[in-house]
């Protein structure tokens, strides 16, 4: 049996941001359109005028500020509402592979290892950009890695997952080195004009290498252990899929077709489910909650991360021990964790503790409980 450890993180940050202010202006300028065109169903009471949105209820609901995305231009037309993006050729390197590939080489060098070094790669995220051949795989053609490559998807639940599925064959010497990246296009498959949701998503990728403990050539972080869980619920869904056009109603511009939830009762339910998960996997590790160093959560919500971190630590937790960075970057699905990983891990100390959480729909949630070395 061997150790698995973390030994590098990479983050692809897009070019593009969109604050509250300009996704305000744009979404009422939508809602302002949308109510003319339609004035004399809303006179008669069939359908509901859109409300404006407004930057203190951005921030109030969410704590986010700020979004990164691939394009801004589509997103901000009042007339538009998603983004615009250049269909490729086959020939060209898809943009999910594009945007993993940039991640996965600052990982590469933040574990001072190259392409040849990995023998695993796993494309973790929660769309997908085509069915086949997997993305995993041409991120694997595109580095000049060995071995083989697959995707998975567990939705923002899908970067621990991938940890613990590479941890494992670590573990059992299946393989030597593995690269999970989360390349997350979020903004593809929000729904820009429903104001209870238009500020959630932005657009990210983030990379992992996990390797041996033994092969590690700088500090690093051992995976101690990790825990997932899932628990089906339709509170978070989207309908979208290949059957899409063999239904009648199918082609049409259905609501559910784009990221849709029930905001209230994933707060209420998610919560405990998440906290519990928490108490039970480190409690099975022999690990005090008073232990941990570092909460790093999914960045979905800034109020469910504050109910997590004093449910698990007993307290409010101290500034640094809860880093948050979804004002920056709003919800980045699977890869949220591990740009707060990325960013606030690297002045732990030797042996301390610290948990990587995700979780999301299905549900499922996913822990990494890590410690630092060197």
């Amino acid at each position: 049996m061997h150790i698995p450890a973390i030994t590098g993180t990479g983050v692809f940050v897009p070019e593009n941001v969109i604050t509250n202010a300009e996704l305000v202006e744009a979404f009422n300028a939508y809602a302002d359109l949308y109510n003319a065109e339609h004035a004399a169903e809303i006179a008669a009471g069939k359908i509901e005028a859109k409300e404006h949105s407004s930057e203190d209820f951005i921030v109030k609901a969410s704590g986010i500020e700020q979004r990164y995305v691939i394009d801004k231009t589509g997103v901000l037309d009042p007339k538009v509402m998603h983004p615009l993006l250049r269909q490729r050729s086959d020939d060209e390197p898809s943009l999910m592979a594009e945007m993993g590939v940039d991640a996965a080489q600052k990982a590469l060098a933040a574990a001072g290892r190259d392409a040849q070094d990995i023998d695993l790669v796993i494309c973790a995220a929660s769309n997908m950009e085509r069915a086949y051949p997997a993305i995993a795989i041409e991120i694997q053609n595109l580095l000049g890695s060995q071995g083989f490559a697959f995707d998975m998807n567990v939705a923002c639940s899908s970067a621990t997952f991938g940890i613990q599925a590479a941890a494992d064959m670590i573990r059992a010497g299946s393989v030597r080195a593995a690269l999970v990246v989360d390349p997350e296009i979020c903004s593809a498959h929000l729904e820009w004009r429903d104001r209870d949701c238009h500020f959630i998503f932005g657009d990210v990728a983030t990379a992992t290498i996990i390797e041996r403990a033994e092969d590690a050539k700088g500090p690093y972080f051992e995976i101690r252990s990790t825990r997932c869980a899932t628990e089906f619920s339709n509170n978070i869904r989207n309908n979208n899929g290949f059957l899409r056009r063999s239904r009648p109603d199918g082609v049409k511009d259905r609501r559910d077709m784009q990221f849709m939830q029930n905001g209230r009762k994933v707060f209420k339910e998610v919560l405990p489910l998440v906290s519990a998960h928490i108490a039970d996997h480190i409690a099975a590790d022999g690990v005090q909650a008073s232990e941990l160093k570092r909460l790093w959560l999914h960045q979905a919500n800034k109020a469910m991360n504050d109910f997590i971190g004093r449910k698990v630590l007993g307290r409010t937790p101290e500034p640094g021990e809860q880093p948050n960075i979804l004002q920056d970057f709003a919800n980045t699905s699977s890869a949220g964790s591990i740009i707060a990983f990325s960013r606030y891990s690297n002045d732990l100390q030797d042996k301390d503790l610290g948990l990587i959480c995700s979780f999301g729909a299905g549900y499922s949630v996913g822990s990494v409980l890590v410690q630092r070395h060197g």
